[in-house]
């Protein structure tokens, strides 16, 4: 069966837990520790040992499965695991058809009309890839249809870089309780995980790396995506990734959005070792919630940023444009309007530190009135690790998610306060 694929000792550990008494199983860790080519892997093995069955790799947008599994990680095993090994795709249903009959189905669950076309049928294998950006409600919903009836055990298999001790996987997999009721699983036994970093997947990496690549991330960081830690919510952040996962939710559809605001925290300076300019779009629906749509946040010059935001501006059909001028002045509006002058902007300026202008909207999102119809890894990291007062460096992100909330907090210069 296998070509050119020589196993790692992690992987060949990691194989013998998916094979294993365990129903349910997670491999987390660092960036690039090879998990996912693993669990692809042991899911077409599975595939081919019984003809005609069914399997999903699903992940929050269908986009992110497309990009990261049918376009790059699966040719990868097939070429070095299974040459020779053809399958027919069905581009319509989104599922690939192997020789044996047997089915691999991908999608994403941001979208209830995506969820469903895959969901109305029966697996013998769920893959959640990326489970940290899964919201624990949809895989819940997800599992009800791992009842396929084939040869094989029905499984379930989860990855992730570890996004904090207060998230549900590892409540589920390594504290082994219910994430919602927090008491101890009633069957234990059934949950398995491992992990698994880049440095013994050291082999199949580019030169530089872990050295390089990883060893430049910030120590928080690091010990997320070089050595896999799962990490306490940060004393003194306004925000937890918990109260971020919780409300997370697909993109309301547009006629349900009732204004949209690109919120912009330009960079004091323009060279390339510069701070992040901050581009966040966010918008009130009709519900009353508001949503973050999008985080476009770039190092850049004043030309590049500008453009960026203007884009995300078109993208969204925005309202508004709303820019700190503390340091730039009116010159901010003029690069911005050089590039459309029919952009409608607005300059803010900042009379209250950044932890006091972000208290407010932080309360929101405790009340659950903000919800992320995406996965934002820069802003979220910058969200649950400011600290007022504490921070190094400037929260570019979260201050161009503050401006946008707060302009979304106003209507017809009056301040629309939530009940």
């Amino acid at each position: 069966m296998d070509g050119k694929f020589r196993k790692t000792a992690a992987q060949c550990e990691a194989l013998a837990l998916l094979g294993g008494p365990a129903r349910y199983v997670l491999l987390f860790g660092g960036s690039r520790s090879g998990k996912t080519f693993i669990l692809v892997y042991a899911l077409l093995v599975r595939a081919l040992r019984a003809p005609g069955s069914r399997h999903a790799i699903l992940r929050f947008r269908a986009n992110g499965v497309r990009q990261a599994i049918r376009l790059d990680t699966l040719p990868k095993v097939v070429r070095l695991a299974f040459p020779g090994l053809k399958f027919r795709e069905n581009c319509s249903d989104g599922f690939l058809r192997l020789p044996n009959q047997s089915e691999i189905w991908l999608g994403g669950l941001d979208s209830a009309e995506r969820a469903d076309r895959i969901l109305g049928r029966e697996f013998a294998t769920i893959y959640f890839n990326e489970c940290s950006e899964i919201d624990y409600g949809a895989v819940n919903t997800a599992l009800t249809r791992l009842a396929q009836r084939t040869a094989l055990r029905n499984r379930a298999y989860f990855d992730c870089n570890p996004a904090g001790k207060s998230h549900w996987s590892y409540r589920l997999f390594v504290e082994k309780r219910d994430p919602v009721t927090n008491l101890p699983l009633a069957h234990p036994e059934n949950y398995a995980s491992m992990l698994m970093n880049p440095d013994s997947n050291r082999a199949n990496l580019p030169e530089g790396y872990i050295e390089e690549t990883l060893a430049g991330l910030s120590e928080r960081q690091r010990q997320r995506f070089q050595f896999g830690a799962w990490l306490d919510d940060l004393a003194g952040a306004l925000w937890s990734r918990a109260v971020i996962d919780c409300a997370r939710t697909p993109l309301p559809p547009a006629h349900e959005l009732e204004r949209i605001v690109v919120g912009v925290d330009p960079a004091v300076t323009a060279n390339r070792t510069s701070d992040a300019t901050g581009i966040v779009t966010a918008a009130r629906g009709m519900d009353g919630r508001f949503y973050v749509l999008s985080d476009a946040s770039c190092v850049g010059t004043p030309a590049e940023w500008a453009r960026r935001a203007v884009d995300e501006y078109r993208r969204w059909k925005a309202d508004r444009m709303v820019g700190e001028v503390n340091n730039g002045g009116d010159l901010i509006e003029t690069v911005v309007h050089s590039i459309d002058p029919d952009v409608s902007f607005r300059g803010v300026r900042a009379v209250r530190g950044k932890g006091a202008r972000a208290e407010p909207v932080a309360a929101l999102y405790e009340q659950r009135r903000v919800s992320h119809t995406g996965i934002f890894p820069e802003l979220e990291e910058e969200m649950t690790t400011f600290v007022p007062g504490t921070v190094s460096g400037s929260p570019d992100r979260v201050d161009a998610l503050v401006w946008a909330i707060t302009t979304l907090l106003e209507r017809g210069g009056e301040r629309f306060i939530l009940s």
